[in-house]
């Protein structure tokens, strides 16, 4: 007989979970005991658990055995942290001889916790919603859940509670949403409820953290991110129709519809950057990085400008100097990543003051701070952006290799000290021709040097495995390269003939001011930049050439440079063709024979490869659209044979 308080044994039997016997006088082995199992009564019980058996047959065997009321299909196992015991991880929890609780199966304890919640009980809400954000990730319990209406019910606890209850209603939102079904229904007000939440600077912390996780699983749910084959008409131009129930209907274009509501949550979740709080910086950067990775073309540049205005770049350099968590490493990572892709695409967007209100303010704020006055030259022809170091006065044809990422750099180096631009720039009028320091072509200069050195020359762009805090300062790098530039022309006494060559001791200087970007300070860089003479620079850079030269001379090295120049053309071409065969959009040029500098109707041109090799297939478009595998939607082709010449930048 056990004492009182201590564990009551299973009654020996034959079945395959037993006690060990009592009493002595057996002749049978002692069963040594593999789990203790607890009882919703609070009867303990020690038993040894067959391994070999599914986690259903366990709780039949115990139900049995200890004599419980009701189906055993109506209880499960759980361990002591509410893991629930399924066939995946029975045999490790008996093998670590886990202790076990009998409890009601998933499916009885959703629907209990849905009758609470239809009470609407105070008392009782917040510990209900505190089971349902535990249980709620489990399949069984989700399907019942579900099944009972328990989505409506949840957003409305979400709609009219507030503090630990409406923390403990976002959690469980949250947890569900990490289902791949089941939430379909959520609406634009449910949404904007979200939104809301986390625009308050009153909302507590454990409240904005699910409600930020909330929106980013809305974010990345839209149409393209659905598993499975494309499923879009060729003539669509819009995202693939969702189909019945599935959650990939959202997306960026939902979600930023609602965010543009509250004129102050990008603000929010941008200061929440700097939150004490890591887990709420952790949320606020993943959402950030979401937004960044799934912005599509109808808002890309109203939200990248909104994000720049908001010093985002300064905001996580800020972060990652203050933290040191791994998960928080990863999206700052990820962010570098995003911010490549944003450069990479501002950097072939062409400038078009024609068409574009934005690239004819930014010029006209430039020209405006030089405090000069358009002129006539020889030929009655106008004379301003020659001025200021243009070849010519085709602005679009300037940019052309940098792009709005170069009227940018430019924007900003201006900004940054109007007063010395405008000084800069009177001086250089002052001076013959020959001897004027081309401001704006040294500016494009260093933004291609820059591009180089980050490899910001493709949309795969390659994950930085380390934080570079100095590329997240791009446009500052930018200036103190563009003065550097300036004032090495001027130390040189460089005429125009010598542009490549202060163009080369620029590139030198990049590669030393930026050297180990993850570990130097940004007062480093800009004392390279700032205190480094000329021929100092001058004789580094001799010493580089003298260095290569010797190597390159010598046979084995000429000949490895000729066999990787002609592998890596072959790797080149293989890989152009297999990117035709695959098919990509690229942007529909002018054609160099053209006198026409405008913008074609349809700027988008979708271009595929045969499998034979032997024509281009194409369609041209105003904006771009999915398009499925196969020719049949592409009407056009080009016979390959009579392509003379391909014209590339």
């Amino acid at each position: 007989m056990s004492h009182p308080g201590s564990p009551r044994h299973v009654p020996n039997g034959d079945g395959p979970i037993r006690a060990p016997p009592n009493g002595t006088g057996s002749s049978k082995p002692a069963l040594i005991p593999t789990n203790s199992v607890t009882t919703k009564e609070g009867q303990t019980v020690r038993a040894r658990i067959d391994p070999t058996l599914s986690a259903a047959d366990v709780v039949k065997q115990l139900c049995l055995n200890l004599k419980v009321k009701g189906l055993p299909s109506h209880y499960a196992l759980r361990d002591e942290t509410d893991e629930l015991i399924t066939n995946d991880n029975l045999r490790k929890m008996i093998k670590s001889k886990a202790n076990l609780k009998l409890v009601n199966a998933p499916t009885i304890e959703a629907a209990e916790l849905v009758e609470k919640l239809i009470m609407r009980d105070d008392k009782t809400t917040r510990l209900t919603l505190f089971s349902i954000q535990k249980y709620i990730r489990e399949e069984q319990f989700a399907n019942e859940f579900l099944n009972r209406d328990g989505l409506r019910l949840l957003t409305d606890v979400i709609n009219v509670s507030h503090g630990n209850t409406l923390a403990y209603a976002l959690t469980a939102m949250q947890n569900l949403m990490d289902l791949d079904y089941g939430w379909a229904n959520l609406d634009d007000e449910f949404i904007f409820r979200v939104v809301q939440i986390l625009s308050s600077p009153q909302s507590l912390i454990n409240v904005c953290r699910p409600a930020t996780a909330i929106l980013k699983r809305l974010v990345e749910a839209d149409p393209f991110s659905a598993p499975g084959p494309l499923m879009a008409a060729s003539s669509s131009r819009s995202p693939p129709p969702a189909p019945p129930g599935s959650i990939y209907r959202y997306g960026f274009d939902v979600v930023f519809e609602q965010m543009r509501k509250e004129q102050g949550l990008l603000e929010t979740v941008v200061s929440r950057l700097g939150s004490a709080d890591t887990a709420l910086a952790l949320h606020s950067m993943m959402l950030i990085n979401s937004l960044l990775a799934h912005v599509t073309d109808n808002w890309w540049d109203i939200f990248i400008v909104k994000l720049e205005r908001l010093n985002i770049r300064k905001a996580v350099v800020r972060l990652m100097s203050s933290h040191t968590v791994e998960d928080l490493t990863s999206c700052v990572l990820d962010f570098q990543e995003n911010m490549a892709r944003v450069t990479y695409r501002k950097k072939t967007t062409l400038v078009e003051p024609d068409v574009e209100q934005a690239h004819d303010a930014a010029l006209e704020y430039i020209w405006t701070n030089s405090k000069l006055q358009p002129q006539r030259d020889g030929d009655g022809n106008m004379l301003k952006w020659r001025l200021l170091g243009c070849d010519t006065e085709n602005l679009g044809h300037e940019f052309a290799e940098v792009g709005v990422l170069g009227l940018d750099c430019l924007r900003h180096f201006v900004q940054s000290d109007p007063d010395f631009f405008s000084k800069v720039v009177q001086e250089q009028i002052s001076r013959p021709p020959e001897r004027r320091c081309p401001i704006t072509k040294a500016s494009n200069e260093v933004v291609e040097l820059l591009s180089e050195h980050w490899a910001i020359f493709a949309p795969g762009y390659a994950k930085s495995p380390t934080f570079s805090p100095f590329f997240l300062n791009f446009y500052k790098v930018h200036a103190l390269a563009t003065n550097f530039f300036y004032r090495m022309w001027n130390e040189s006494g460089a005429a125009l003939g010598d542009f490549t060559r202060v163009v080369a001791l620029v590139r030198s200087q990049v590669k030393v001011a930026l050297r180990q970007e993850n570990v130097r300070q940004w007062h480093e860089v800009e004392a390279d930049f700032v205190e480094c003479e000329y021929r100092a620079v001058r004789d580094r850079q001799m010493k580089e050439l003298e260095a290569e030269d010797d190597l390159l001379s010598k046979v084995p090295v000429r000949n490895l440079s000729k066999k990787l120049y002609k592998e890596s053309q072959e790797f080149v071409r293989s890989q152009r063709i297999h990117c035709l065969l695959q098919g990509a959009w690229f942007m529909n040029a002018i054609p160099v024979s053209s006198h026409s500098s405008r913008r074609p109707t349809r700027p988008w041109r979708f271009m595929r490869m045969d499998n034979g090799l032997k024509y281009l297939h194409y369609v041209d478009s105003q904006v771009k659209f999915p398009v499925r595998h196969g020719l049949e939607d592409l009407p056009d082709r080009i016979d390959v044979s009579l392509i003379s010449e391909v014209a590339t930048g």
